[in-house]
């Protein structure tokens, strides 16, 4: 039986987490009980005596139409960047699983999209889908506005899904991809064996046992739809919130009440109300979705 190793002084391990709990203390604890006191009070945006108002803050908040307008912006981007990714990057992580010639090729240019910062990806798009100079331009030539972001709303919300998904399935691809190589290859075998196809295995055998794997990255790519970097930044370098707070999502009008409007007290309020509905839509997933996950 392994000895279980022990200081001989407090000072030495209080000293060896001391700076990562300073860290935590800095960059977690202290901003979170200051959005709570700031969405509580009204805090002049350069200085001073904040004043306590209550809920007054959320209150404002629920009665502005553009806020209703960045939630359900919020809820379209999030389920379906999410959804989709997750499909495409199981297609991807299928057909790569089978081992055919140029499969490790395939592997890293699948994962690369990854590494690519989402304004960068933002910039990327504007141009390669342009209405006036890219790939779309010759419907556009035939059928005018067939395809305009900057004019239309839809197009433009359409436009930052795209990008979306086209950064993030490589990193579904990635666990989905290893998922599959932990599923015994005896069972795909015998499946064979017994005549099922490619497409017959995947859906009987593959994909039941990636359950977990995709459970998982339902509940990533939905927080990460909702208040990740790079949902900020693909949005805000793409459309800017635009055209007509069509592409508004929560986590942009956070940023912009904040350090544009310099409402701290109710940029505050939103951001609680942000991780209210995390919070919802993850009990969701784990109290109905996850009954349906088997792990052994």
């Amino acid at each position: 039986m392994d000895k279980r190793s022990v200081f001989k002084s407090w000072w030495l391990p209080t000293a060896f987490a001391a700076p990562q709990l300073l860290l935590i203390f800095l960059f977690f604890y202290w901003p979170a009980v200051s959005v709570v006191k700031w969405a509580f009070t009204l805090e002049p945006p350069f200085g001073g005596a904040a004043e306590f108002v209550g809920w007054a803050n959320f209150v404002e908040v629920f009665a502005d139409p553009l806020y209703w307008s960045s939630v359900t912006v919020s809820l379209i981007f999030a389920f379906c960047g999410a959804s989709v990714a997750i499909l495409i990057g199981l297609v991807l992580a299928l057909a790569v699983d089978r081992e055919l010639p140029g499969s490790d090729l395939f592997r890293f240019v699948y994962i690369l999209p990854f590494a690519i910062a989402g304004p960068a990806a933002g910039m990327a798009f504007r141009f390669i889908l342009s209405p006036e100079r890219g790939l779309l331009a010759p419907l556009n030539a035939l059928y005018p506005d067939f395809w305009n972001p900057a004019k239309y709303s839809a197009h433009a919300l359409i436009l930052v899904i795209i990008i979306f998904i086209w950064k993030w399935a490589g990193y579904t691809f990635i666990f989905l991809l290893a998922g599959l190589q932990s599923v015994p290859r005896s069972l795909l075998e015998a499946a064979s064996m017994d005549g099922s196809g490619p497409i017959r295995r995947a859906i009987d055998i593959q994909v039941p046992l990636l359950a977990p794997t995709l459970f998982f990255l339902l509940v990533t790519m939905m927080t990460e739809g909702f208040v990740g970097s790079d949902t900020f930044g693909i949005v805000e370098r793409t459309t800017g919130g635009g055209p007509n707070h069509g592409t508004e999502v929560m986590v942009l009008r956070i940023v912009n009440e904040a350090f544009q409007g310099l409402n701290y007290s109710g940029a505050s309020a939103q951001s609680i109300v942000l991780i209210g509905l995390i919070m919802i839509f993850t009990f969701i997933q784990f109290r109905f979705i996850e009954k349906r996950v088997h792990y052994k």
